[in-house]
């Protein structure tokens, strides 16, 4: 949203998912325009025109959520100490 505003305009929100193929279908069918990680292209060349974003700052926030108790499990550790290296919060 903050991408939107800052290019100056208030986004028009009319559908909300976490299934990125769904998002990439609306777009493709011209229902939408979405901000898609480059990783739902797996490798293959892209469906739909791509355009650059803005340069400046941009920010993701990602969670885990793991059961109680569970958080000092060597896989859990390992996967949150992966996710906190690949974005150089070390």
């Amino acid at each position: 949203m903050t991408l939107c505003r800052n290019a100056g305009f208030e986004p028009d929100v009319r559908f909300e998912s976490t299934d990125l193929l769904l998002h990439l279908r609306l777009v493709e069918q011209n229902h939408a325009a979405a901000l898609l990680p480059g990783l739902v292209w797996n490798g293959q060349p892209p469906t739909v025109t791509l355009r650059q974003l803005p340069r400046g700052r941009r920010t993701r926030r990602i969670f885990t959520v793991v059961r109680r108790g569970r958080g000092r499990h060597p896989a859990i550790r390992a996967c949150r100490n992966a996710l906190v290296g690949a974005v150089g919060l070390r």
